[in-house]
């Protein structure tokens, strides 16, 4: 349940569409603790979500095909509620095959961008190739955006616009430098869509009411806190209550959409037993 203007009202199959597989093995050390895919899950029911994509984390570093294994071997353990979201370095030879065999072999659900991390921007000549991947394989990209000078909702929008049967998601919905111009290509881009992730609550009250209400989605960024609590990620669930959305499009956004998305049914809650959450 969340609260929404003092009155809980209950939410639907929230999934969220912007989470980490913790741990970031390869790029922290020895104070990290890298929750269990048990762990993980009993994260989402305390948070009161029902499912996650799990986007490349160690992958963003390290764009390797051993770091996308690693996130398919973790999604794996709850194909249910996790739904994998690999990543290739697209100036790489073997990026486009390293793209279909994530959304084959590996089973992975899309792939994710970080034009700024990743130092790739989204007009490379490698990127179309693996874009075109996605798009036949019927995937998800998932870009991040909001940080200039490489992640630009409108840098996104114009390769979204040159694979118009490919979901394209604006990961940050234009955090705060770019959350307007993010807006206003969603609603003029057929097949791009905004994730409210880290976006901020003046940005995304003005997002949930002018956005077309199909094309939003709902993110918390999990995963980049050191063991299982992910408590920032809670507070943003909570954020919700505080931007004034109505019943009808909050079911778009933290339900319906993600599950269109990503072409399942909707999710059950997670039980205690399935969670091994005997103390909650």
């Amino acid at each position: 349940m969340i609260m929404l203007s003092g009155v809980r009202k209950q939410v639907h199959d929230v999934i969220d569409f912007h989470c980490h597989p913790p741990g970031w093995r390869r790029t922290r050390t020895a104070y990290w603790r890298a929750p269990s895919p048990r762990d993980y899950l009993r994260y989402l029911r305390r948070a009161g979500l029902r499912g996650a994509a799990l986007l490349a984390h160690d992958g963003l570093h390290r764009a390797t095909p051993d770091s996308n294994d690693d996130l398919a071997a973790f999604a794996a353990e709850h194909p249910d509620r996790f739904f994998g979201f690999g990543t290739v370095y697209a100036p790489h030879p073997h990026a486009a095959a390293e793209a279909r065999r994530c959304l084959t072999d590996l089973g992975l659900r899309g792939i994710k961008l970080h034009p700024w991390l990743q130092g790739v921007p989204m007009h490379h000549a490698g990127l179309d190739a693996v874009l075109a991947v996605v798009a036949e394989l019927r995937g998800i990209v998932l870009v991040h955006d909001g940080t200039p000078p490489y992640a630009t909702a409108g840098q996104i929008a114009a390769a979204a616009r040159r694979h118009p049967t490919l979901p394209v998601v604006l990961g940050h919905g234009g955090l705060h430098d770019t959350w307007r111009e993010a807006l206003a290509l969603t609603a003029t881009t057929p097949n791009l869509y905004l994730c409210l992730c880290g976006t901020p609550p003046y940005a995304a009250r003005t997002i949930v009411r002018q956005a077309p209400p199909e094309k939003v989605l709902f993110g918390t960024d999990a995963g980049l806190a050191p063991g299982p609590a992910q408590e920032y990620a809670v507070a943003r669930v909570r954020e919700i209550s505080d931007w004034g959305v109505a019943d009808a499009d909050r079911v778009r956004i933290l339900s319906a959409n993600p599950a269109r998305l990503l072409g399942i049914d909707p999710l059950p809650p997670i039980t205690a037993e399935e969670a091994g959450d005997h103390d909650h």
